[in-house]
């Protein structure tokens, strides 16, 4: 089945993902509020693009594969206004939630959402599905667990972790509907395209966290 030939063939990828130092810091509870807003903040730039990729990708879907625009259009209805929840986080830490919707994202930001469109635009538009995949099993992966451990390092009220926590269980659901989704994908060529996707994706989305500010004062360290 394709999906456990996903996991086996992004599994350095993800790896990586999971050694980047700030990730690891924050497991650890080494974390500053400025930390944790920067990431929300980041996080807001990129979510938001969440369902303007969805539509594009179903709206691109070649016609072998109209039964996917459906499960697309399921994934659109659950991500609709998730951006929202993020500002709400980034309220109750006492950030400015308007100043940072009036804000630009960080060149890694940028470069992985952009790089997201290209593929759907001029490349095959089922690669949106491995930045799904490397998004959601991350998510699932440490989410739920983050979200108690900066809570308790930072004393911050629940209010500031809608995000995580919500997408920690609800990203839960998701990856066993997003399992059976890509057990329907049986062209080589396609599959290839969402491992290599996925793959870039965990390098860029990596670039995001390694950009985040370490509690010295340094960046997390962008890789050579």
């Amino acid at each position: 089945m394709f999906f456990k030939k996903l996991q086996q063939s992004t599994e350095i990828g993800r790896q990586s993902l999971f050694g980047v130092p700030v990730i690891i810091d924050a497991l650890q509870g080494r974390i500053t509020l400025e930390q944790y807003v920067a990431f929300l903040t980041q996080a807001y730039h990129h979510v938001k693009h969440t369902v303007p990729l969805l539509m594009a990708c179903g709206s691109r879907l070649p016609e072998r594969y109209n039964a996917l625009r459906t499960s697309v259009a399921h994934y659109i209805e659950e991500e609709i206004g998730h951006e929202e929840w993020i500002l709400n986080d980034i309220a109750a830490c006492g950030g400015d939630p308007e100043a940072v919707r009036a804000g630009k994202p960080s060149l890694p930001t940028e470069v992985m959402v952009a790089y997201a469109y290209h593929h759907i635009d001029r490349g095959n538009p089922l690669s949106f599905f491995g930045m799904v995949h490397v998004l959601e099993g991350t998510s699932t992966a440490m989410a739920t667990n983050a979200a108690a451990i900066i809570r308790q390092k930072l004393n911050l009220p629940a209010a500031a972790f809608t995000y995580l926590t919500s997408h920690g269980s609800l990203d839960l659901e998701h990856v066993v509907f997003f399992e059976k989704l890509m057990n329907q994908i049986v062209d080589p060529a396609d599959q290839d395209a969402i491992i290599h996707s996925a793959n870039a994706m965990y390098r860029l989305y990596g670039d995001i966290f390694r950009a985040l500010p370490r509690p010295d004062g340094e960046l997390s360290g962008m890789p050579a």
